[in-house]
């Protein structure tokens, strides 16, 4: 059977993926060998539309991005080879070969080309994905192990990666002041995974301890969040007098117009480039103008202990089985002001009633304020209030599932009842990053839980 000379590449992307269920050893149009130990997982933004593949060459293990064309052409007339977004495509999947060139990203090194025409025949394209033997051990093995075993793994990987943060917050405590390393903790994560390292660039160009000493003024609510904001904003390069290509209001408004003649009166120098900040496919209610502007509520919040003080007291005073509630509720900013309507700067927007919301709070609880309690009681040589952390870590409910973890639950067959918890949310977080997209199936336990099992 030959592939079909009127396909898509949607359809060519399908065959591909029942191809993997059957194989992972196949050959470039170079004729080197490729194995495909890892196929990744489909991606929504910009770049390959696999991310995090793990393939096998002759000169070892490789990671990176799959791109997938009907044509190898499509490389060139869809301009990938203009957009560093694709740099990190490692294999260059397409259902012909028709280009005389070989496939050449922005970074200008050369990526293999694998034809599916050459490995067509009827199974590929027509077996069910149900019926189809897999190329990747542990594909709907909630199947075949019992649930207890597999539960008992996602608690022991959750707090493995629970831990693993601790020991990092650690660390950085041996360097830099705690509330710093708070702060920082909190930007990075209001940044999600496509902002986080600017969001941590402007954590470190504006300081917690310059933030905190303007509310330390005696100055209204209202000027303490004008001065954040227009500093935060500023360093950014995200105000609009400095963004020439963004829509911008006809007539400034009043609040932005404050916060200009505010950092205006600064003498900043040294701004952010717009450049650093990704907003490709960002939601309005994650736009990082509207997230920066959040942290500013919350450090007027904690305005008379300081915001380390304040959230860690309110830690204490949390009931391990419901206090998650508390936590969530100490960092929740309902939308007030120019906020209330506006995501960015002339952009109304008006459909959250939050600038930072209860999903967001869970998030920054569970990946930065516990394990940040944990290795602060640590460092202190304290226990308390750890144990506290580590309990309400073990309690939490389960969280807004992200991409990732809905890949790993589809990839081991797993049941939403299952991952009925952060803990074990975090458990596949911990799996995918640490032994998924690093080749390493032959090291997880999943595989010695099969082994056993069937002994």
């Amino acid at each position: 059977m030959e592939l079909a000379n009127n396909l898509k590449e949607s359809q060519i992307s399908v065959i591909w993926q029942r191809m993997l269920r059957q194989r992972n050893e196949f050959a470039t149009e170079d004729g080197e060998p490729v194995k495909i130990v890892y196929p990744g997982r489909l991606n929504d933004d910009k770049g390959g539309d696999f991310r995090d593949v793990v393939i096998a060459t002759s000169g070892g293990l490789v990671k990176g991005d799959i791109e997938v064309h009907v044509k190898s052409s499509g490389w060139q007339a869809h301009r990938h080879h203009r957009d560093p977004a694709y740099n990190r495509v490692v294999l260059h999947v397409v259902g012909w070969n028709d280009a005389e060139t070989s496939t050449q990203p922005h970074s200008g090194r050369g990526i293999p080309i694998l034809a599916l025409d050459k490995f067509i025949n009827g199974s590929s394209c027509q077996q069910p994905e149900s019926s189809a033997s897999s190329a990747m051990p542990c594909r709907g093995i909630a199947e075949r192990l019992p649930t207890n075993s597999i539960a008992e793994f996602l608690d022991a990987a959750g707090e493995e990666r629970f831990l693993a943060k601790t020991t990092k917050f650690e660390a950085e405590l041996a360097q830099t002041e705690a509330g710093q390393i708070l702060y920082q903790g909190m930007m990075g994560a209001l940044g999600y995974s496509k902002n986080k390292v600017p969001m941590l660039e402007l954590a470190r160009r504006v300081p917690l301890q310059t933030l905190e000493f303007m509310v330390k003024d005696e100055i209204s609510d209202d000027e303490c969040l004008a001065r954040q904001q227009a500093l935060l904003l500023g360093t950014a390069g995200m105000l609009p007098s400095q963004r020439t290509k963004w829509k911008q209001e006809k007539t400034p408004g009043e609040w932005t117009d404050r916060l200009e003649r505010l950092w205006d009166s600064f003498h900043q120098t040294q701004t952010m480039s717009m450049d650093a900040w990704n907003l490709f496919k960002v939601r309005p209610n994650n736009f990082p103008v509207r997230r920066i502007a959040a942290m500013s509520y919350i450090i007027l919040r904690y305005k008379e202990t300081g915001m380390l003080d304040g959230i860690i007291n309110v830690m204490k005073e949390a009931q391990v089985k419901q206090g998650y509630h508390q936590l969530e509720k100490g960092l929740v900013v309902a939308a007030r002001g120019y906020w209330a309507s506006h995501f960015d700067f002339g952009v109304s927007w008006i459909r959250n009633p939050t600038m930072l919301g209860r999903n967001r709070a869970s998030d920054i609880v569970v990946n930065v304020i516990l394990p940040f309690a944990l290795a602060l009681c640590r460092f202190t040589s304290q226990p308390e209030p750890g144990n506290k952390a580590l309990a309400l870590y073990y309690s939490y409910p389960g969280l807004a599932a992200n991409a990732v973890e809905l890949h790993m639950s589809h990839q081991l067959g797993l049941s939403t009842g299952l991952v009925n918890s952060a803990r074990r949310q975090q458990g596949l977080l911990h799996i995918y990053n640490i032994l998924c997209t690093q080749g390493r199936c032959d090291s997880c336990r999943l595989s010695q839980l099969e082994a056993g099992h069937h002994i």
